[in-house]
């Protein structure tokens, strides 16, 4: 499998389902022209350190029909690593108190930051919140940092329809594509999306 780390490899003879999907990699090296966010009354972002089970429920729920899957394949200490590093910042965006989405940073990628997950809660999606939330997510990284070189991202072929425009629309120039066979534990319990199936 190209590019898929060695956590998330299937263990050898378990039943799996192919999934062959394009993904584009994206980059922003300066923040675009644009006003910061003004939220509707009732929506708010929160900075936050989330367990473990906390995660995984989030990233579950808003990666089920997107086949997120390489962190349900993180052991849970190697996840709680992750999610205590420094350099990490997971915000939630909230309506009215409840939990609509999520964006993830990593600085570890030093002096640029990635984009690891962005997502809404499928119930949340179409109400206009996601170019707001993701515009968010670039003015935390590109307002008071030092050194920055960039922001990246990638999105795939098995992600919501609208992420690529969205990303591109909101100021990130593709630099790469490449076709990736990943090969998906059918115990995860995820079904591969017909327009990717291997």
């Amino acid at each position: 499998m190209a590019n898929v780390t060695d956590y998330a490899r299937p263990q050898e003879g378990e039943a799996v389902e192919t999934a062959r999907v394009t993904v584009v990699f994206m980059r922003m090296l300066e923040l675009p022209l644009g006003q910061a966010v003004a939220w509707p009354d009732g929506v708010e972002v929160e900075k936050v350190r989330l367990s473990v089970p906390q995660y995984r429920a989030l990233y579950d729920e808003i990666g089920r029909d997107w086949l997120w899957w390489m962190r349900r394949m993180m052991p849970d200490d190697m996840l709680d690593a992750h999610l205590s590093r420094p350099t990490l910042d997971v915000r939630l965006l909230k309506v009215n108190g409840e939990v609509a989405g999520f964006y993830e940073l990593d600085a570890n990628y030093w002096p640029y930051v990635n984009l690891n997950y962005f997502g809404l809660k499928q119930r949340f999606i179409g109400q206009g919140l996601g170019g707001k939330f993701l515009r968010h997510a670039i003015l935390s990284v590109f307002t008071g940092s030092t050194g920055l070189r960039g922001v990246l991202v990638n999105t795939c072929s098995a992600d919501h329809p609208r992420a690529l425009p969205n990303y591109l629309r909101a100021g990130f120039v593709e630099y790469r594509r490449e076709v990736e066979t990943w090969e998906i534990p059918v115990r995860l319990g995820l079904s591969v999306p017909a327009h990717v199936r291997g």
